[in-house]
């Protein structure tokens, strides 16, 4: 059974994409997304999933992707923002080594524009972003092994600093 050479987790519009691209580029491995993976199983947006099916719904599709991903990805793997909500995926990330990246809310403003396409955060962005931080930290911290700190820092200090706080070498 494979295992991811690193699991990055945190909220939306942290860089968790850009960030595990250039991670996976360092290392020569692959990438992976499980956000990317909903919306090609399904053939329609997050957001649309979102609207059409409701957040439960969604979430037992991210629930079974982050399963499926952990059990076949052998590089490196982005979850999606809320997939540490579960608990049953929280201890599966158990024993992996997870990079939880951090960022403020005023850099949240700045990555995202805190827009409606994210459709937790459709009304009052800045208050939502916050309660749901308030409400998933905690479970970021629970399931990482480094917290990288996102805010002020290019995508490529971001992956430096990844790389040393789980001690992996470059390919």
């Amino acid at each position: 059974m494979s295992a991811p050479l690193i699991v990055l987790v945190g909220p939306m519009g942290v860089g968790k994409s850009t960030v595990g691209q250039l991670l996976a580029e360092r290392l020569g491995a692959g990438y992976r997304d499980t956000d990317e993976d909903i919306v090609t199983a399904r053939g329609r947006t997050i957001a649309e999933i979102f609207v059409d099916e409701g957040e439960a719904a969604f979430r037992a599709l991210e629930k079974e992707a982050v399963r499926s991903a952990l059990a076949e990805h052998d590089g490196v793997l982005a979850l999606g923002g809320g997939a540490i909500l579960d608990a049953d995926t929280r201890a599966l990330l158990t024993g992996q080594r997870v990079v939880y990246l951090s960022m403020d809310v005023e850099e949240a403003v700045k990555r995202t524009g805190l827009n409606a396409a994210r459709p937790l955060l459709a009304v009052n962005p800045r208050k939502q972003w916050r309660e749901l931080m308030e409400a998933r930290r905690h479970l970021y911290e629970e399931v990482a092994t480094a917290v990288v700190a996102t805010d002020g820092r290019t995508p490529e200090e971001v992956t430096r600093a990844a790389l040393d706080a789980v001690e992996l070498k470059e390919a």
